[in-house]
């Protein structure tokens, strides 16, 4: 993998771009104008491992909340505005991170250069977003239907409408609820511009579809080297968009720390309850920092055996299980009730920061 060079932006202390490491963004789903409920689920995610937050801005009083927002935000704030360019200019008064704009929704030509004006002047990037829903009418028309092409035609236009205000902080996301359409978008973007690409599949779904589109769709570009920033779009708590994202990231070997969790998909010589012991592990190991494999096995095959090279790990038994490390096993016929604790303690002791 050879991650394409972008230019790049920072996004309050977030360098994003340029070879920077791939950051999490997430957005909140509380009203904004409730700056307290908005500011709790920001510590919220910010402990999850978010690295960048977004919140919608759809009128004044949310544009006005900004101010007290920013005083305390545990992280770069982007503020999400459509329509209406004069929320964008309160959100730059504010000392937003960036400003999240589309273009040819925001109006005249005159009003984009005021947004990227006020932006300017105080170091805020831009981030174009455009996905298959707001491609304008004229390229939709002439490429029959929101396609990768026009997805990425309509990004030129909104890019050239920012450099003629001479704005160049800019980043861009090309998304699409279509896995093939998003990925095929974001390759041809990746060739014709330089500026960083936030990826994602937008509208991707609940927790099971949408984590399954979301990985497929960012993880192949991430694994070709696109995409500088992204956000897994779920129809969830907003944690869970976080944990995933993370997730995709270890998984393509760009992110480090954190536990690698492994288990076995169980069989006929499975004796324990392996799927509530593994869910039950993988909650209790989320919160750990330590870089360690530990894999949650069926059976003494699946064990020691095929996840050798797991740092802890647990062999199932008919009603017990061994607790084994770097495939050797270390405790047996320990009841099987009392594995996940057992567990712990080992990691623990040995080599986990619980």
């Amino acid at each position: 993998m050879k991650r394409e060079q972008t230019r790049q932006i920072h996004v309050g202390n977030i360098p994003v771009g340029g070879g920077a490491p791939v950051s999490v963004q997430s957005m909140c789903n509380t009203k904004t104008q409730d700056a307290e409920a908005t500011l709790a689920q920001m510590r919220t995610l910010a402990a999850a491992g978010c690295d960048i937050i977004r919140v919608a801005v759809p009128n004044e009083d949310a544009a006005r909340a900004l101010k007290d927002i920013m005083a305390q935000a545990p992280m770069p704030v982007v503020t999400d505005i459509h329509f209406d360019y004069r929320l964008a200019l309160l959100a730059a008064e504010a000392g937003v991170s960036a400003v999240r704009i589309n273009p040819g929704n925001i109006g005249s030509a005159e009003k984009v250069a005021a947004v990227a004006h006020a932006c300017k002047e105080r170091n805020i990037p831009i981030r174009v977003g455009v996905n298959s829903g707001s491609v304008e009418k004229g390229v939709l028309a002439k490429y029959g239907g929101p396609t990768a092409e026009a997805l990425v035609e309509s990004a030129a236009l909104e890019l050239e409408a920012l450099a003629r205000a001479d704005f160049q902080d800019v980043a861009l996301s090309v998304k699409a609820s279509d896995v093939p359409t998003a990925v095929a978008a974001y390759r041809l973007a990746a060739e014709r511009f330089d500026c960083p690409l936030h990826v994602g599949v937008t509208e991707a779904g609940t927790s099971y579809g949408g984590l399954v589109n979301s990985a497929v769709g960012i993880g192949t570009l991430l694994m070709e080297g696109i995409g500088d920033t992204i956000r897994v779009s779920l129809t969830a708590d907003p944690a869970e968009e976080v944990r995933a994202g993370l997730a995709i990231l270890r998984a393509c070997g760009l992110r480090k720390g954190g536990v690698r969790f492994v288990s076995c998909p169980t069989c006929g010589r499975t004796q324990i309850d392996l799927i509530s012991l593994a869910r039950a592990a993988e909650e209790r190991l989320s919160g750990l920092e330590s870089s360690i494999t530990v894999a949650v096995m069926g059976c003494e095959v699946n064990g020691p055996g095929e996840a050798r090279e797991a740092d802890f790990g647990i062999a199932g038994g008919k009603g017990f299980g061994s607790l084994f490390r770097k495939g050797q096993v270390v405790e047996t016929k320990i009841p099987e009730a009392q594995l996940l604790d057992r567990l712990m303690a080992l990691i623990e002791r040995e080599g986990g920061n619980t």
